[in-house]
């Protein structure tokens, strides 16, 4: 443990091993073997370490200090979530690729996985608790798939407002991204997609692990050039529809 605190704490303060190894006055070398655990660190080393760093000796000796970045939130509704923090304690933004969302399903309560999980900026974002989701499929075109949707937590269903965009976690469905009505005399969520070829549909609240409120997306593609196509798209319907019907009068 103490060998990974050292390295751990090398980095986060962006210290070179020559730089840290001059504070302690010990070889480079040296430092390099207590980062790999194999030469024991002198109790005298061990001071100066914890003056530098301002950690306990006992806290680096005992704890993965690496952990401390890992925060779990509870409330009432939604039960758990684990986020990471940076250097300067602010959340970072996780990204949950399409690629990774079966693990997060199994996962997302788990402090050490979210570390894992690749991390975007984005500028000038209020302060919160964010995630980025790669959303997939066509069920809220114009907004093509591969989009990253960068949500907000939400701490309470009954914060939901009806019409607005939400990323869904749920066990049943797994990750979806819909414009949600809240019903709480029935205890449910309408979740409504904004392509009108897929219909409506209800989950329990019971079944739902989080919910992420729309803040901004990142989008890959020209938006005005899949707007049109998706425009050509319904004109084609219609025409389609309209022949039919056409076919079954003169008929």
């Amino acid at each position: 443990m103490l060998g990974q605190n050292i390295k751990y704490l090398r980095n986060k303060n962006k210290l070179s091993q020559q730089e840290l190894s001059e504070k302690l006055s010990v070889p480079r070398s040296s430092l390099s073997d207590y980062e790999r655990e194999h030469t024991q660190v002198g109790i005298d080393t061990l001071i100066k370490l914890s003056d530098i760093f301002d950690v306990r000796i006992d806290d680096m000796v005992r704890t993965n200090l690496s952990h401390r970045e890992l925060e779990i939130i509870r409330n009432k509704d939604m039960k758990v979530l684990a986020i990471s923090v940076n250097a300067d304690n602010n959340s970072n933004i996780e990204l949950v690729e399409t690629k990774a969302e079966a693990g997060y399903l199994e996962s997302f309560a788990d402090p050490e996985y979210i570390r894992d999980l690749p991390k975007i900026a984005f500028p000038n974002i209020p302060q919160g608790t964010y995630r980025g989701f790669e959303i997939h499929g066509d069920s809220m075109l114009p907004m093509e798939s591969g989009s990253i949707v960068i949500c907000a937590y939400l701490e309470r269903l009954k914060d939901i407002k009806a019409g607005k965009t939400y990323v869904i976690i749920s066990k049943t469905d797994g990750v979806v991204y819909k414009r949600v009505k809240n019903d709480a005399n029935t205890n449910k969520l309408m979740l409504i997609s904004d392509n009108e070829a897929y219909l409506p549909y209800e989950i329990n609240y019971t079944d739902i692990a989080e919910v992420w409120q729309y803040y901004a997306h990142l989008s890959f593609s020209d938006s005005k050039y899949t707007f049109n196509n998706m425009l050509e798209e319904k004109l084609q319907d219609i025409q389609r529809k309209l022949t039919e019907v056409h076919n079954v009068v003169v008929k």
